[in-house]
């Protein structure tokens, strides 16, 4: 498997090189070339399996021979030691698959613990430390700073916005300590990807460190997202009917990994793209326009997005034909108010407890049933246990919510952050001063 860039498919790299140097020389994104087409029947026949099985049985698929079996199945089995099920609240119609039962508690958790694995099989052959920039809106740096936690040869530095993320988020990205770092930023997630991105584009540091992303500009964060959707289908396909995804976007990298497994013959019908009031893809999908603006803060915050960087991988799946494209995603938001009433009517209706991000796509699943009138199985991604978003739930829903050991754990830890302004060379200064 070789990968090309977004704005030059004519010159690839390796997948080591891919997973170890985030984005391309010209500032594109990576994508996997040839993209397998592994038809239907592959997809039947491995559907009932564990994610853990379903990820060796992908990544031999686009891995080849470049890595041995037994690798590749000790990395697959080692990042999930968990499983990611469809829980149907109206057999046949509408289910939520939870993703959420791995160490942080987030979608995030597959794709980081998959990365990490391939890390430590590759920084086996080298001698030079590999540092990690990452810019979370909330999971992601919970999730990548887990899965990477005394990784060997790997330091983590975590950039996330101040007053952004809920207090059990903000626990996960500045307890751990060892090799990984947070940094606090007077800013905006869309300021803290904007510093990430120049520092890939900074010669000096390049020069000097090994820099990686864990971000989703990595397609080896993306890759293993898919993985999931497989899983998903595999136990709602005795229904032999259409299957829709709605997806809770923020980023957009979890949407583009559905769409990379159905074009390599996943039998998904349609995507929903669910988004709150950081609507620019929605926008797109009904007026052809696609116009980033600055993010807007939510009470889905890991979705406060408002120049998504996969929307370039996404576009690029569709030959960047806008009627492929809203042939194949409808697009729904919601605002603040909208998604607490969302909270409700699930748990009114159903029993069950969500996220706000949650929320958001099973209200953007619905809609779209509605709207349509067809007959499809229906399945939102639960992308985060409620009780990271406790205070809120609790409010919303005026009753306790429960929180896991795993996470609870982190009340009581001392947070340890870097805290700088939304600006690059201050960063700059502070990374260098804590990896050198």
């Amino acid at each position: 498997m070789r990968f090309y860039s977004t704005n030059n498919s004519q010159v690839t790299v390796s997948a080591e090189q891919a997973l170890f140097h985030s984005m391309p020389a010209d500032k594109g994104l990576y994508m996997p070339t040839p993209l397998p087409y592994l038809g239907v029947t592959f997809f039947q026949n491995i559907a009932s399996e564990s994610l853990a099985d379903i990820g060796f049985a992908l990544s031999q698929a686009l891995f080849g021979d470049e890595i041995g079996k037994a690798d590749l199945e000790d990395i697959t089995h080692n990042a999930f030691s968990f499983d990611t099920p469809v829980v149907e609240l109206e057999p046949g119609k509408l289910s939520v698959l939870e993703l959420f039962h791995g160490p942080s508690l987030a979608f995030k958790d597959v794709g980081a613990r998959y990365m990490a694995a391939l890390m430590s099989y590759y920084s086996k052959r080298k001698d030079k430390e590999v540092n990690i920039l990452v810019a979370t809106s909330g999971d992601t740096g919970g999730a990548v700073a887990m899965g990477f936690h005394n990784v060997p040869g790997v330091r983590v530095s975590i950039l996330y916005p101040s007053g952004r993320v809920s207090d059990l988020q903000e626990k996960q990205l500045t307890t751990l300590g060892g090799n990984v770092q947070a940094f606090e930023v007077d800013g905006s997630f869309d300021d803290c990807q904007a510093i990430v991105k120049q520092a890939f584009m900074d010669d000096e540091l390049n020069a000097n460190l090994s820099l990686s992303s864990a971000n989703s500009i990595n397609i080896f964060r993306l890759i293993p997202q898919g993985f999931y959707y497989v899983s998903a289908y595999g136990q709602v396909k005795k229904y032999n009917r259409p299957i829709v995804f709605s997806t809770p976007s923020g980023n957009f990298g979890n949407l583009s990994a559905g769409v990379m497994v159905q074009q390599m013959g996943l039998p998904v019908d349609h995507f929903v793209a669910a988004t709150n009031l950081n609507y620019v893809v929605p926008s797109y999908i009904k007026t052809g326009i696609y116009s980033p603006q600055s993010s807007v803060a939510t009470i889905s915050n890991a979705m406060d997005v408002g120049s998504p960087s996969n929307f370039i991988r996404l576009a690029h799946l569709y030959g960047d034909n806008y009627d492929r494209f809203k042939n194949n995603i409808s697009g729904y938001f919601y605002d603040d108010e909208e998604t607490r009433a969302g909270m409700k009517h699930f748990f009114n209706m159903y029993n069950y407890v969500s996220c706000p991000h949650t929320a958001i796509g099973m209200m953007g699943l619905e809609a779209y049933i509605r709207d349509t009138k067809r007959d499809v199985v229906g399945i939102a991604l639960a992308t985060a246990h409620p009780s990271k978003f406790k205070s809120l739930v609790e409010e919303v829903l005026e009753r306790p919510v429960d929180v896991p050991e795993r996470l609870a754990v982190l009340a009581d830890l001392s947070k340890r952050s870097i805290r700088i302004p939304a600006q690059y060379e201050v960063f700059k200064e502070s990374f260098l001063h804590t990896v050198l």
